[in-house]
C-alpha cells in the first residue's frame, strides 16, 4: 500500500520584515498624549527620588516660612512678568499681521500660566493660547505661529543670556562652559559655512524664482524686524529678569543667605531644566537640577531642592490671577450659550405660532354672491359676442402703431390716411 501524501495549502500570510516591530512601537510612542505620560511620569519619579534621599525636614522649613509678604512679592513679579510676555506676545502678532490687544492678550497670558502650572506636560495653557487665538482671529495657523515665535523668543533670551552668565559668574558648569566654548564656536561656523555653500551653489534664477519661505518670513518679519525687534528684545530681558528675581525670592524664603551673583547662575540652570519635556507642570527638572547645582556649589542639595519647590509655590501663587480669568469667561460662555438656546426656542414658538394662520391662508376661499345678482345672471338672455364685438378695422386702427404698414379697409397707404 502506497500512502497518500497530503497536500496542506499555504495561506499567503505577510511576514513581517526585520526591524517592523520596533518601528511601529516607536510610532505608537511617538504621540502627544503618549509623550505627556511618558514626562509627568519621569517627573513624578524624579521627585519621588529626591525626597528618598533627601528626605522632607528642609523642604517642609521652606514652605513653612513662605509669609503675605512673599505671596505679595510673587504677585508683584509675575504683573510684570506677565504684562512683558503679554507684550511681546502682542508684537509678534502684529508681525504675523494680527491684531491682539494688549489687554485681552494679558487675560490669555494668565490663564496658560496657570494651566501650564496646573496640568501635566508644563505647555497644555500655551496650547490652549494659541489654538483659542487662532479660532479667534480665523486663522489657526498664523495663531499658532504667533503663539510659538513668542515662546521661542523668551527661551533664545534664556540661551543667550544664560550662556553669559555661566561663562562669567562662579557656578558648577563655569569651568566646563568654558572647555566647551571653543567646540560650540567651531560647529557653530561650520554649519554657518555649509549653508553659505549651499545657498552659493544655487543659480541666479532658481533664487530669482523661489519665494521666501513663508515660515522664515513671518519668524523674521515678527521677531526681527525694525519695527518689532526692540520690543521684543527688552520684553525678553525683562521676563528673565522676572524669572531670576523670582528664584532670588525663593531661595532668601527658603533661608539661603548666598549672595545674588552667586545664586543667579543658578536659577539660570534651574530655568534651563524646566524646559525638558521631562515635568508636572514644571516639576521635577527643576529639582533635581537645583540639588545637584546647590550641591556643587557647596550650599547643600537640601537647600537646592527646597528653593527649587518654594520656587514653583512662587510660580502658581503668580499664576493666580489666571482662574479668575477661567471662572469670567466660563460665566460668560455660558450667558451666551443660555442666550442663544432661550432666542433658538422663542423663534421656535414663534413658528409654530405662525404655521396655522399660514395654512388657512393659503386655502382658496370662494367670495359669496348676492342672491339676486346670480338670479339676474341666470334670467339674462344669451348674448351674442359677434354682435357686440368691434371692428376689424377699428381694432386693427387700435392695434397698428405709427407708420405701420398694415393697410387700413383695403384702401392703399396715403400720407392723409396716416
Amino acid at each position: 500500500m502506497s500512502a497518500r501524501t497530503v497536500e496542506t495549502p499555504v495561506l499567503d500570510t505577510p511576514v513581517p520584515r526585520p526591524g517592523s516591530a520596533p518601528r511601529a512601537l516607536l510610532v505608537r510612542l511617538n504621540t502627544p498624549t503618549v509623550r505627556t505620560r511618558l514626562g509627568s511620569a519621569a517627573g513624578v519619579l524624579i521627585l519621588a527620588v529626591l525626597l528618598w534621599r533627601l528626605g522632607t525636614g528642609v523642604l517642609l522649613d521652606g514652605l513653612r516660612r513662605i509669609d503675605g509678604l512673599s505671596v505679595l512679592a510673587a504677585l508683584g513679579i509675575g504683573l510684570v512678568t506677565t504684562v512683558f510676555s503679554a507684550w511681546r506676545w502682542a508684537l509678534v502678532a502684529r508681525g504675523l499681521r494680527i491684531r491682539l490687544p494688549l489687554a485681552p492678550a494679558v487675560a490669555d497670558y494668565y490663564r496658560a500660566l496657570f494651566l501650564n502650572a496646573a496640568l501635566p506636560g508644563g505647555v497644555l495653557g500655551d496650547v490652549h493660547r494659541a489654538v483659542r487665538h487662532g479660532q479667534s482671529t480665523g486663522d489657526l495657523g498664523r495663531g499658532v505661529r504667533s503663539v510659538v515665535l513668542e515662546r521661542a523668543a523668551g527661551q533664545l533670551a534664556l540661551f543667550a543670556a544664560g550662556a553669559v552668565m555661566l561663562l562669567t559668574m562662579p557656578s558648577p558648569v563655569r569651568d566646563d562652559m568654558r572647555q566647551a566654548v571653543p567646540l560650540v564656536g567651531l560647529a557653530a561656523l561650520g554649519a554657518c559655512a555649509v549653508v553659505l555653500a549651499l545657498r552659493m551653489n544655487r543659480s541666479a534664477s532658481s533664487r530669482r524664482g523661489r519665494a521666501p519661505r513663508p515660515v522664515l518670513a513671518e519668524a523674521r518679519e515678527g521677531l526681527l524686524s525694525r519695527r518689532n525687534g526692540p520690543g521684543v528684545l527688552l520684553s525678553s530681558l525683562v521676563v528673565l529678569a522676572g524669572y531670576l528675581a523670582m528664584f532670588v525670592l525663593a531661595a532668601r524664603v527658603a533661608g539661603v543667605g548666598a549672595a545674588v551673583t552667586e545664586l543667579l547662575p543658578l536659577g539660570v540652570l534651574a530655568l534651563l531644566a524646566m524646559a525638558l519635556p521631562l515635568n508636572v507642570g514644571g516639576w521635577g527638572p527643576r529639582e533635581g537640577v537645583a540639588a545637584w547645582a546647590f550641591g556643587a556649589a557647596g550650599l547643600g542639595a537640601g537647600r537646592g531642592l527646597a528653593v527649587a519647590v518654594v520656587y514653583g509655590v512662587l510660580s502658581l501663587v503668580a499664576s493666580l490671577p489666571g482662574v479668575i480669568v477661567l471662572v469670567v469667561r466660563w460665566y460668560a460662555e455660558l450667558r451666551a450659550g443660555r442666550r442663544t438656546v432661550a432666542t433658538a426656542a422663542r423663534r421656535a414658538q414663534e413658528d409654530t405660532a405662525y404655521a396655522p394662520s399660514l395654512t388657512a391662508s393659503a386655502e382658496p376661499v370662494a367670495p359669496a354672491e348676492p342672491a339676486g345678482v346670480a338670479a339676474s345672471v341666470a334670467v339674462l338672455p344669451e348674448v351674442s359676442i359677434e354682435k357686440y364685438a368691434p371692428k376689424e378695422s377699428t381694432r386693427l386702427a387700435r392695434s397698428s402703431l405709427p407708420f405701420s404698414a398694415e393697410p387700413s379697409e383695403g384702401r392703399p397707404m396715403t400720407p392723409e390716411s396716416v
